[in-house]
């Protein structure tokens, strides 16, 4: 065996066993375990959920062929004890990669006015996105997003309505207007699971979550329902802001919930008669809490006029990239989609690479 072969070398060779009942091969599907290259000599372990059988051991003499190839005399190949079953989190939404939560620690950070831009954004590039109003008290999605289609049901699944490309679901949409929901934990929590599990989302990129403020009992069903991907906060600039803020990622941090990064939004304001920028809130707070508590600093969305005339009618920001604003919106999902890869590969990598 060549001394240049090392780990990745055998992980990029099983890269192309694939297991024929999903398609995909079993180093994306985290087959291999316990990898150790040594002096001429590979062992691993396969963790695969395929019972005794031809098609397992055809999975196992490929797999031994791939590494053979690359020239090792000796590879030895150990057989696990199937994986759990997936979480029954993630069985609510099997065709979704990446969940989102979109959240603050205080009202009026205008964190749903972000989540919505942040939804287009994603849509944008390119991306399958979906947007979930969690705010069962104080929901706004559907009039940031212009959604007047009420969603309807289909073999006993809920369709949502779509808006510029992205599938919405919204307690709005099942509240008589001007009615308040006053509800317990329990109810809550039922709500979220029907939000997830019996709403037809299809395949997603990306499922945003517009949180509501604070650290609630919907924050704490949500993330003991599925396993997020991470979550993203929202805050204006000045120091009360982003103390409160803390608090949502101290709760994020208790629930293992991934940090993916800080918004500053409200973070100037340019006069539209003479161009003159105006702090308001300050200015640069999150950027210096984020890079004080290590994480990513997504961007900075300014005040604007605008910003509120089209949320008001339904007509999102992100939609124009060529405004301040909504290339702001466009460089914060440029942002976020990198923290998330970053952290998908890393993943990979402890799964890959024990």
């Amino acid at each position: 065996m060549s001394s240049q072969i090392g780990p990745q070398d055998v992980v990029n060779a099983l890269r192309a066993v694939k297991d024929p009942n999903v398609g995909r091969d079993i180093v994306t599907m985290g087959y291999v375990k316990e990898l150790e290259v040594g002096d001429n000599r590979v062992t691993f372990a396969l963790q695969m959920p395929i019972p005794a059988g031809p098609a397992r051991d055809h999975l196992m003499a490929q797999a031994h062929a791939a590494v053979e190839a690359l020239g090792v005399a000796h590879v030895e190949i150990h057989l696990l004890a199937p994986a759990p079953a997936p979480a029954p989190g993630r069985a609510l939404i099997p065709n979704v990669k990446y969940t989102i939560a979109v959240a603050s620690g205080k009202g009026g950070v205008g964190k749903s006015t972000v989540a919505a831009n942040l939804a287009v954004a994603l849509q944008r590039s390119g991306a399958k996105v979906g947007l979930m109003d969690t705010d069962v008290y104080g929901p706004s999605v559907p009039i940031l997003m212009g959604g007047v289609d009420a969603p309807f049901v289909v073999e006993g699944k809920i369709e949502p309505p779509v808006a510029y490309g992205i599938k919405m679901i919204s307690m709005a949409y099942f509240l008589p207007k001007d009615e308040a929901v006053i509800w317990r934990g329990p109810m809550l929590h039922k709500t979220i699971q029907q939000f997830l599990g019996d709403v037809r989302w299809g395949e997603l990129d990306y499922l945003v979550m517009d949180m509501p403020p604070g650290t609630g009992d919907i924050q704490l069903s949500l993330c003991q329902t599925i396993p997020l991907t991470g979550a993203v906060i929202v805050s204006t600039p000045q120091d009360l802001a982003l103390t409160v803020a803390s608090k949502a990622i101290a709760m994020f941090q208790k629930l293992n919930v991934p940090i993916l990064g800080i918004v500053e939004n409200m973070s100037y304001h340019l006069c539209r008669q003479c161009g003159h920028r105006e702090e308001i809130f300050g200015h640069g707070g999150a950027r210096e809490a984020a890079k004080k508590l290590n994480y990513a600093f997504l961007g900075e969305i300014p005040l604007d006029l605008s910003i509120r005339e089209q949320s008001d009618s339904g007509k999102p920001v992100a939609l124009d990239d060529s405004t301040i604003y909504g290339k702001a919106f466009e460089e914060v999902a440029t942002a976020l989609r990198d923290q998330v890869t970053m952290r998908s590969l890393k993943a990979e990598e402890d799964i890959t690479i024990e």
